[in-house]
């Protein structure tokens, strides 16, 4: 939500500023003495500061909306990221009206939108009314096609999805299920699952996550402490690989299952002449 409010703001400034400029001009051109020639060093500061302003109330509003990649927003979502970005961008490059009203107007949506947030969580008809819900697409290999004309969704748009999750042939999904932010949840057939371990009836061990202990030349603490290990450790793991300074690792990260693997800013990777 954050980058994309932002682009939003980026896009509809230099709209603005396109518009106020020819406006500028234009008057110069008839002779309104009521518009000095060119921008003056006073509006450029006014549209600064405000700009700076601007900038992290965006921010700060849209940090307490919630965090969203693009691929994940609803079409609600989308058309508040442009509402809110278009009013920053005003706020910012439109001096022929106050910034309080541009003000009102962030605070108004962002509580709004709150308030939405809190309903949809509480009641489960207001999320499915606002939200959308999850429809299925394919069932046991059979497309369902009164499922896609309700949401308009073709098949182009069907068939782009499935090879995007590696599937080219609709007899292997069991289930699919176009998402609320329009994105495909596919279910294989068993038939059609690949071979696991589990299968087999072999032992693995234990899958753990990764922890960056050293990150841009740089040891990350808190990491080292999660993990009960202290700078000490980490300078002796390194000096058994020849490296004396932490500056040279662009990398680091434990593993408690594979260990410590490092990656340096030079790596010597030996590359073979054709």
């Amino acid at each position: 939500m954050i980058i994309y409010s932002f682009l939003v703001t980026l896009s509809n400034f230099i709209y603005i500023q396109y518009n106020y400029n020819s406006y500028i001009n234009t008057n110069h051109k008839f002779g309104d003495t009521t518009i000095k020639e060119g921008v003056t060093m006073n509006e450029g500061l006014m549209v600064l500061i405000r700009g700076v302003i601007g900038f992290f109330t965006l921010l700060i509003f849209t940090r307490v909306l919630g965090k969203q990649q693009v691929s994940q927003l609803t079409f609600f979502d989308y058309v508040v990221g442009i509402t809110i970005g278009s009013t920053a961008s005003s706020l910012t490059t439109d001096l022929t009206s106050r910034a309080w009203p541009h003000w009102v107007g962030l605070i108004t949506w962002t509580v709004l939108c709150l308030i939405l947030q809190l309903i949809t969580i509480k009641s489960k008809i207001a999320e499915e009314f606002l939200d959308g819900e999850p429809t299925i697409i394919i069932t046991n290999g059979k497309i369902l096609e009164k499922s896609m004309k309700k949401f308009r969704y073709t098949i182009g748009d069907l068939l782009a999805q499935l090879r995007d999750k590696g599937i080219f042939d609709v007899n292997d999904v069991a289930y699919a299920i176009l998402e609320k932010d329009g994105q495909l949840s596919i279910l294989k057939k068993t038939e059609s699952d690949p071979v696991t371990p589990k299968d087999l009836n072999i032992k693995t061990s234990t899958a753990c996550i990764d922890y960056d202990v050293i990150y841009d030349g740089c040891i990350v603490q808190n990491n080292l402490i999660i993990i009960n290990r202290n700078e000490r450790w980490l300078m002796n793991k390194l000096k058994k690989q020849n490296i004396t300074d932490v500056s040279e690792v662009f990398l680091a990260i434990y593993n408690k299952t594979s260990g410590l693997h490092i990656d340096l800013y030079n790596d010597h990777i030996n590359q073979t002449k054709k």
